[in-house]
């Protein structure tokens, strides 16, 4: 198992760094949440005097850009972002996506939503026909829990609170399983609009723009249509 999980981390690594490739000076970056961002971050390092800082999706991702050095601004003061960078939990060829299992979901969404290019760095083993084997995370006000985890079995799923786990913005997280997600777009809308939802994982209606896969033949490139 140990050379399977360091092959990951290898393909991770390349992928992160692939997207470097993506970035023009005098930019600031708008940077994700997790494993293949952190590879990201520590890659965005080396060019850090060429960029005019980052915003972080996370509490996590601010730090570690802080202790590379690179100066973290308030997405209200950097404005619209010319590119996000971000992995995913499960993917598919439409450039549709799971993310949350880390939580930062709702964060997330909203960099993506201001940011001209999305560009998603996965490896292999994130890409499927079809969402749902990753359980779809929702980020819930606390007192709509029982009320949104109600409405999320009517639509099929098996709803879960996360233990011990508070986001960033103070809400829980409902992570759904056994949802087979044929219409990521809709079921994204129909979440959404569940009272005391405040995100859910699906990025469908916003999509990744570049998708950037990162094998074991190399780093291939997919781009939204």
């Amino acid at each position: 198992m140990r050379d399977e999980a360091m092959t990951q981390d290898e393909m991770k690594k390349a992928v992160a760094e692939a997207a470097l490739s993506k970035i023009e000076d005098g930019w600031v970056v708008g940077v994700g949440t997790g494993s293949t961002a952190n590879y990201f971050i520590d890659a965005l390092a080396g060019m850090k005097n060429r960029i005019d800082g980052a915003v972080a999706s996370s509490e996590a991702s601010a730090e570690r850009l802080r202790k590379h050095g690179i100066e973290v601004l308030d997405l209200n003061s950097a404005g619209p972002l010319p590119i996000y960078v971000d992995g995913a939990d499960e993917a598919t060829t439409h450039l549709h996506l799971t993310k949350g299992g880390g939580g930062a979901l709702t964060r997330e969404k909203i960099v993506a939503a201001a940011s001209e290019t999305f560009v998603c760095v996965v490896d292999d083993t994130k890409i499927a026909n079809y969402l749902g084997n990753f359980p779809l995370p929702v980020e819930v006000i606390p007192m709509a829990r029982s009320h949104v985890a109600r409405a999320l079995s009517n639509l099929g799923g098996n709803p879960e609170l996360r233990e011990g786990f508070v986001t960033d913005n103070g809400n829980v997280i409902l992570d759904v399983h056994n949802l087979r997600i044929m219409n990521p777009v809709e079921l994204e809308s129909e979440i959404d609009h569940i009272a005391g939802v405040v995100t859910n994982g699906l990025f469908a209606r916003r999509p990744a723009d570049v998708m950037l896969i990162g094998s074991e033949k190399g780093v291939r490139e997919l781009h939204h249509h």
